[in-house]
């Protein structure tokens, strides 16, 4: 009887600590009037005090640290550019698996209609929270099939994972770019 009365308490508090962080998230927040000549925190147009100091509280949600330039939040683990780029750029490949907070991409095998006899598949890792060249990996797959109908792995050229990467990052730019056009 004893235990029962611990798990529930434990539950209700397991409970009300995700209700709390659920609330702007995880951070308590009180309002107050904009300081003169104030810049506030970068990429955010409405700083604001909270009761536990800069970045608050937080019970187990994300923080948005003013540091990272160009981090894109978005809710996710990684840099939401790149993440929306690497999605749009590979849109024509059907996608197996998709891992926002891990920054992971996993496409099916794909055969192009003018080859039919190869198929290609792309791993795509976005690595970070910031807009950088090295933020995003992408290896290429490749597949011909044989004589034996079979598919047999076969060689990649050298750059195109370096290729798509650099789509991936244009895009990206572009998104940020279109981003902050119409915040002004």
């Amino acid at each position: 009887m004893k235990t029962t009365t611990i798990q529930r308490v434990l539950l209700l508090t397991c409970i009300a600590a995700f209700g709390l962080s659920a609330c702007s998230g995880g951070k308590v927040e009180i309002p107050r009037k904009s300081r003169a000549g104030e810049i506030g925190v970068q990429y955010e147009d409405n700083p604001r005090d909270t009761l536990f100091g800069e970045g608050g509280l937080s019970l187990g949600g994300g923080t948005k640290k003013s540091g990272s330039l160009g981090s894109g939040g978005g809710g996710i683990g990684v840099n939401s550019y790149l993440w929306r780029a690497s999605l749009d750029t590979i849109a024509f490949m059907p996608v197996t698996s998709a891992d926002p907070f891990g920054g992971v991409i996993i496409t099916d095998w794909f055969s192009p209609s003018e080859t039919p006899n190869e198929r290609f598949k792309l791993n795509v890792y976005v690595l970070g929270r910031a807009l950088r060249a090295d933020g995003i990996r992408v290896s290429v797959f490749r597949q011909v099939y044989d004589a034996n109908a079979n598919w047999r792995d076969a060689a990649v050229e050298p750059d195109a994972g370096r290729k798509l990467e650099d789509a991936v990052l244009t895009r990206a730019r572009q998104l940020r770019n279109e981003t902050r056009m119409l915040k002004n």
